[in-house]
């Protein structure tokens, strides 16, 4: 009788068992679901970071300074390849908070002059608004660029803090010039680091000079330590949009770590950057947020498009404001303990404007249905339940210019850029590369007199892009 007794309660307690634990395995599986804690999402947007900057790309000790920090990322999660981004600031920005193209808002040729709404528009939903909808906090910490007037800064958006940059970072430069005219235009006017929290209107804070510029990224990083301990204590899951204003044109070290590689300034902030990523993980460790957070590390564009400018693109071709792969592919390496398998290292190609949707999947956020969407969820693929990407193609846009499309491995350009010069070479027949066989874009005949068949799929799809612009509907008026 006893023993049946036992039996009894061993079966029951197993079911009980059975029930508390089948919600949490489910979550395993999906990345989270309804009930389940939300991960915490800390994403480093680095501005005009090459491919080829930190160690496990190549770089790290090569361009001078080591990057332990960043590299142990990759080593707990997983490091892509093939992941590529829009090829200016803005446009780039806004397709990864919106999962959409820059041409689909800002660039648009029949909306309303970059002067009178610079930047996404308010009709746009971005990530932060997507969250919001699902109990997180967000933060934006540094440069904005996707909006300087009322109704376009990041608390518009979305976001419930942000203090940082509303434009680009070679601002800077103007203060310390001696021939700035600020009465050369109405528009004409010193940069401020600004700080603002959602319902209020943005205040600016100190003039963007040179000597601001050197401290800016030590800011940056203070801020959003503060921030995630602020949530941490609140038990509140949070994203934290932590913008960089390096490598971007000045290069200006802090201080602290001028003159500490012996290499030169970018060497020095690579060293700098470093240290801030190790000081952001070593928070989250000292929280016990590990297990708990999502921490993706990119860039916006590759390196400084001007000739002059410093920044390592590993085997690609050209800098930002080109078509070229040195342009498009960046660092991307995520960690997400005991979802995202580490070490792995892929060559699928994935799009910034992935993150938008694989997110929402991550966090059980339905993504809107009222307008195109051009990213595709790549959570299987990321959590390791597949080997292969959901993309397969993408298209290359300068401005408001198509210049081209990805497919797999192959690539149609329909013009060609001079590297120095950047000035657009209308050709005659579209130049088609084998990305594999030729990194660096320098012989568009190799390997294509005997694989002309890719002119289909490739010619595809440009078309099936622009189809997709005749479907999307036009922005409301104001908006």
């Amino acid at each position: 009788m006893k023993s049946e007794k036992n039996a009894r309660w061993i079966a029951g307690l197993t079911v009980c068992i059975a029930v508390l634990v089948s919600p949490v395995l489910a979550a395993n599986e999906s990345g989270t679901q309804s009930g389940a804690r939300k991960p915490n999402i800390v994403l480093v947007l680095m501005d005009n970071f090459g491919w080829g900057e930190v160690g496990v790309y190549g770089g790290g000790v090569m361009r001078g300074a080591p990057t332990p920090n960043i590299d142990g990322i990759a080593a707990q999660g997983m490091r892509l390849t093939n992941f590529n981004v829009e090829a200016e600031c803005t446009p780039s920005r806004s397709a990864l908070l919106t999962g959409r193209y820059g041409i689909r808002t800002r660039q648009r040729e029949n909306s309303p002059p970059r002067g009178v709404w610079y930047g996404i528009t308010k009709w746009e939903i971005t990530l932060a608004e997507l969250l919001e909808k699902q109990g997180y906090v967000s933060g934006i910490f540094g440069k904005w660029h996707l909006g300087d007037t009322q109704g376009r800064f990041p608390t518009d958006q979305g976001f419930d803090e942000w203090i940082g940059l509303p434009r680009s970072s070679d601002r800077a430069f103007w203060p310390d010039s001696n021939s700035f005219q600020p009465d050369a235009h109405p528009d004409i006017r010193f940069a401020h680091v600004m700080s603002g929290r959602k319902g209020e209107e943005p205040k600016e804070l100190e003039v963007f000079d040179r000597a601001k510029r050197t401290v800016m990224d030590r800011e940056i990083t203070d801020n959003t330590l503060d921030f995630i301990e602020r949530q941490a204590a609140a038990a509140q899951p949070f994203f934290a949009f932590v913008t960089y204003t390096q490598t971007h044109e000045p290069v200006d070290p802090h201080p602290d770590f001028y003159g500490s590689t012996g290499h030169g300034s970018f060497a020095d902030v690579l060293a700098q950057t470093d240290t801030y990523i190790g000081e952001l993980l070593s928070k989250l460790d000292t929280l016990g947020l590990v297990e708990d957070t999502i921490f993706i590390f990119t860039s916006d564009n590759g390196r400084e498009g001007v000739p002059r400018s410093f920044g390592f693109t590993g085997p690609w071709r050209g800098g930002m404001f080109s078509p070229y792969e040195g342009s498009l592919r960046v660092p991307f390496i995520i960690r997400w303990p005991g979802k995202i398998p580490a070490r792995r290292v892929s060559n699928e190609m994935v799009h910034q404007l992935d993150v938008f949707p694989t997110i929402a999947q991550f966090v059980g956020a339905d993504t809107p249905t009222d307008r195109v969407l051009d990213g595709v969820d790549q959570s299987d693929f990321l959590m390791g339940k597949t080997d292969s990407s959901a993309r397969e193609s993408l298209v290359i846009y300068i401005g408001n210019t198509l210049f081209g499309a990805k497919w797999r491995d192959w690539k149609i350009l329909l013009k060609e850029m001079d590297s120095d010069t950047y000035a657009v070479k209308d050709i005659a027949y579209p130049s088609i590369y084998n990305l594999i066989v030729d990194p660096k874009e320098e012989v568009p005949e190799l390997n294509y007199l005997n694989d002309t068949w890719v002119d289909f799929p490739l010619y595809q799809v440009i078309e099936d892009h622009e189809a997709s612009l005749a479907d999307d509907p036009q922005l409301p008026v104001g908006d």
